[in-house]
């Protein structure tokens, strides 16, 4: 058997040598079989059980490494005021708080990233890190325009206002799928904002990268240093180069989009969240859910769930008319 496969992990390797050693042991046992009789047969099946445990151990951790890889623990959530002036500010602010009572409740740990507050105190963009065990696999669904309909507090005349809110969910692998060329990446410091001490307002330790070919940025203030917030940035943002190229592989399968969910276009309206009925409708599955308040404080479990489960049967989703 080749267990190269096994010594190139570094989760496998320290496994994979003490495997080398008792086919070695075994050799010397079979060379010693005749002299031995069953001393040798019983020391040959003590070597065969213990090379069958370490095999499937290591059989478990290239599995969970596959897991990981294509469900990983680690995202970006990224969450941008949309139409609706502060409006759509304010619902974002919620959406975000939204994720983060869940993350929270699921024991994930969130941080921040960067945060760029409107005049009312909502969200004109925030970006968080949050860790966890199935963190990717459970909020993956969530990429795309969510939107609001209610009568905002500032509203005299009780109209009802629509407001929308961007969500990206962007995983951060531990292999990438692409590199960027450095000579494509532009670079921008700044003095981070809020707490931290008098170190943050003197030394420009924000970083915020763009990435020419395609646009895109990516902005890391959380940390004290300038590398390393360069470090969560670049992550951040090849995350977002990936997501781009996998938005537009699943547009050269446009045909098939009504049989998908998931499908990381972050321009699609997956979501309303109407405050006067108390339902929030997902689109996509065609299903609603009541009391608005709950799943703003972070009661989003069963969407989740219905996702999840539409995602692995896709001919179970409704075919009714859109709420």
């Amino acid at each position: 058997m080749d267990i190269k496969k096994y010594k190139e992990n570094q989760k496998t390797a320290f496994l994979a040598v003490e495997y080398e050693r008792l086919l070695s042991e075994e050799v010397e046992i079979r060379a010693l079989e005749g002299e031995l009789g069953e001393l040798a047969k019983d020391d040959l099946d003590r070597v065969e059980n213990q090379k069958k445990t370490l095999l499937q151990q290591m059989d478990e951790i290239l599995e969970g490494d596959k897991e990981e890889e294509e469900f990983p623990n680690e995202i970006v959530l990224e969450v941008r005021a949309g139409v609706g002036g502060e409006e759509a500010a304010l619902f974002a602010e919620q959406v975000a708080g939204m994720y983060r009572a869940y993350a929270e409740g699921q024991r994930w740990s969130v941080r921040p990233l960067s945060e760029s507050k409107s005049d009312l105190g909502g969200y004109k963009e925030a970006v968080f890190e949050i860790r966890g065990k199935n963190v990717y696999k459970r909020l993956r669904f969530e990429t795309g325009v969510h939107r609001i309909q209610r009568v905002p507090a500032t509203e005299k005349s009780g109209r009802i206002h629509t407001s929308t809110a961007s969500v990206a969910i962007l995983p951060i692998r531990k292999k990438h799928k692409l590199e960027l060329n450095p000579a494509d990446i532009d670079m921008e410091f700044s003095r981070s904002g809020g707490a931290g001490g008098q170190n943050v307002n003197k030394v420009e330790t924000a970083v915020r990268l763009i990435h020419r070919p395609t646009g895109l940025d990516a902005r890391s203030t959380s940390e004290r240093s300038q590398s390393a917030n360069r470090e969560k940035a670049m992550a951040v943002l090849i995350a977002k180069v990936e997501a781009l190229e996998e938005e537009k592989e699943h547009a050269k399968f446009s045909a098939n989009r009504k049989e998908q969910i998931g499908t990381a276009d972050r321009s699609e309206k997956i979501r309303t969240y109407n405050s006067l009925q108390d339902r929030v409708t997902d689109h996509r599955i065609k299903e609603s859910w009541h009391n608005l308040p709950g799943i703003f404080q972070g009661n989003v479990g069963p969407i989740l769930d219905a996702l999840e489960a539409v995602s692995e049967n896709p001919e179970s989703v409704a075919q009714g008319p859109e709420a």
